[in-house]
């Protein structure tokens, strides 16, 4: 049987950030699908959600 060898802090914090980034970036653009669509009460849902994750850290157009 073939042993696993665990992933290191630095591996498995950064595979982290990258998912977490990954679902912001979805949030976003279903926040502005919502958006373009005018539905306020999927809207406010989506800008919660982001928020919660940390919002966008980027600067826009990075």
């Amino acid at each position: 049987m073939g042993s696993t060898i665990p992933a290191s802090p630095s591996y498995s914090s950064s595979k982290a950030f990258f998912e977490g980034g990954h679902h912001l970036e979805k949030l976003e653009f279903a926040l502005a699908v919502a958006e373009t669509q005018g539905d306020q009460i999927r809207s406010k849902s989506l800008r919660a959600q982001i928020e919660d994750l940390g919002g966008n850290i980027e600067e826009p157009g990075t």
